[in-house]
């Protein structure tokens, strides 16, 4: 599996620190799709499980999930690293832009972001979203979460 980079990032998940990775071969190419690098696996490097550990292991007193932006047509892959993370008491994000993922890979995650990127639309901070960003535990529906109206209030927690 390859990724195009790796990033610190406070928005994408709500209330958590998320180490984020970026994976390349996203066969969607959505319009309007502002990561479209990351169609080709070739604008990519390969992510290799040692590293992956050693970026878990430094930045573990500092972020608490990890977050892929891709990567679900690369199931097996992808299921062994999110069972590192969570063995690495993280929790487990996947962004897609398909409407579900298999059982095997949802089994694995904490929070899980699905819907084609449809600019009509808008994203999970728009109310006409077809995008989902759900709690899998909860098993709840957190876009409210995006809204800027409610973006700081904590009442819905």
């Amino acid at each position: 599996m390859y990724y195009h980079d790796f990033q610190v990032v406070i928005q994408e998940v709500p209330g958590e620190i998320s180490l984020c990775f970026s994976i390349c071969g996203c066969k969607l190419q959505c319009k309007g799709c502002h990561s479209s690098y990351l169609w080709k696996e070739q604008n990519g490097k390969l992510l290799l499980v040692n590293n992956y550990i050693e970026t878990l292991n430094k930045y573990s007193d500092y972020a608490s999930c990890v977050l892929f932006m891709g990567g679900e047509w690369h199931s097996k892959e992808l299921i062994e690293l999110l069972k590192i993370a969570k063995y690495k008491k993280y929790k487990t994000c996947l962004y897609t832009g398909e409407t579900s993922v298999s059982k095997e890979i949802s089994n694995e995650l904490t929070f899980l972001k699905t819907g084609k990127w449809t600019q009509e639309l808008g994203g999970l901070e728009s109310e006409s979203t077809n995008q989902i960003f759900k709690d899998i535990i909860k098993n709840k529906n957190l876009n409210y979460l995006f809204s800027n109206k409610n973006r700081y209030d904590t009442t819905h927690r």
